[in-house]
């Protein structure tokens, strides 16, 4: 199967094409299980992660119409992913990066014991928008790949072409402006 755009594969899902799912598989499977895989640690469970994200694509496109299928399809694998684990569905069987990344920006964001009920307010949603449209093209790929992807510093320095000790650094400047951004924005 060729590697279909983005507009052809929401045509097929609004037309019931079970074509549809290979063609997801094919051109946002390693993303997903990319994702899925730093958050449970275990590549087994970040294979299911992909299967209920294929099974959820079917069940919400339609009535759902994203505008990114790359966002859309990052938000629900996410999201699996995190519930299960939280759920405790499985033992964890690895060392997933999601911990960590989530130990390094939680004293950012709030206190640890509020960090889940902070991330999900629209205020702090709002003004981490804010903060990361102003941020550097580069920096703001470093942050994402780290606190949203959840990848290892190894894997953002290949990405990104450059040093692990630059990525560390990077990281490090912007969880610290964040913190003062979000000071100033009466967030923290």
């Amino acid at each position: 199967m060729q590697n279909l755009s983005d507009t052809e594969l929401l045509g097929l899902f609004r037309q019931r094409d079970q074509a549809a799912l290979a063609g997801t598989q094919q051109k946002y499977g390693r993303l997903c299980r990319s994702i899925a895989r730093n958050i449970l640690g275990s590549s087994e469970d970040a294979e299911e992660c992909m299967n209920d994200t294929l099974l959820k694509l079917w069940e919400t496109i339609p009535p759902e119409q994203p505008r990114s299928l790359a966002a859309y399809i990052s938000v629900i694998v996410r999201n699996l992913a995190c519930n299960r684990r939280t759920a405790g569905h499985r033992q964890k069987r690895g060392g997933g990066e999601f911990s960590v990344a989530l130990s390094e920006i939680e004293n950012t964001l709030a206190a640890p014991d509020q960090i889940e009920k902070m991330l999900d307010t629209m205020a702090i949603g709002d003004a981490l928008d804010r903060f990361l449209d102003s941020l550097p093209a580069e920096t703001r790929v470093m942050f994402i790949l780290r606190y949203w992807s959840d990848l290892s510093i190894k894997e953002i320095a290949a990405r990104c072409g450059v040093g692990q000790s630059k990525v560390k650094m990077t990281l490090l400047r912007t969880r610290n402006a964040l913190k003062t951004y979000l000071e100033e924005e009466g967030l923290r």
